[in-house]
């Protein structure tokens, strides 16, 4: 799998999630993982529960 970092992450460790768009496209469901531990697990989401991920993110303001 080909993996993309998300917006969210920075160039000085911020570093979060990751995702896989081309298998999106192949297979229907998108794999996310932690960027950090890119050995660690990786969770299958629906696109409509990624979705809601991103939306979550957005919303949250860290605190």
């Amino acid at each position: 799998m080909e993996w993309v970092k998300s917006s969210y992450s920075g160039a000085n460790g911020g570093d979060c999630l990751e995702w896989a768009p081309s298998y999106v496209a192949a297979h229907g469901v998108v794999p996310v993982r932690d960027s950090k531990r890119t050995d660690g697990p990786i969770f299958m989401l629906s696109p409509g529960a990624f979705a809601g991920l991103m939306t979550l993110a957005r919303n949250t303001d860290g605190g």
